[in-house]
């Protein structure tokens, strides 16, 4: 039984959504649009790229990468068209920069306010007196060797 799994897990490979009916006659071309489709988000989906997704939309989208490459587009220009399309949020990984820098530099930003915040508490804590290290008064002095005489 461990065999036959293990026999199955080597010979698994992602299934894409592709249908037969979309693919083009072109192999090189059908592998651009495979590179293309690979770095473009559906939707629908949300974190998947149009290439592994079912959804409609996708398949729209797909068909759409494998019509400007047949018009002659670059894959760049593809991209270019898509996201002048659906937004920048079409992309799989955003660009490093714009207004994407404030999402880029959140996670550093944050760390780094982190440390800052984490070491003025400590150095806070080193400085203060420990609890025991408050002397007595001269009248809770008294007043302690009272209570112990007795």
């Amino acid at each position: 039984m461990r065999t036959i799994l293990l026999i199955l897990v080597l010979f698994a490979h992602p299934v894409y959504a592709v249908q037969p009916d979309e693919i083009l006659d072109d192999p090189a071309l059908e592998a651009r649009a495979r590179e293309v489709s690979k770095d473009l988000r559906c939707l629908v989906c949300r974190n998947e790229s149009i290439d592994d997704s079912n959804a409609e939309l996708a398949r729209d989208m797909r068909l759409m990468v494998r019509e400007r490459i047949l018009e002659g587009d670059d894959n760049e220009e593809v991209k270019e068209f898509l996201v002048s399309r659906y937004g920048e949020y079409v992309l799989l990984k955003p660009r490093f920069g714009g207004s994407n820098w404030i999402l880029w530099g959140a996670g550093p930003g944050m760390l780094l306010f982190a440390g800052v915040a984490g070491l003025i508490y400590l150095r806070g804590r080193s400085r203060a007196k420990a609890p025991g290290e408050e002397t007595l008064s001269e009248q809770e002095a008294r007043r302690l060797e009272e209570i112990m005489k007795t």
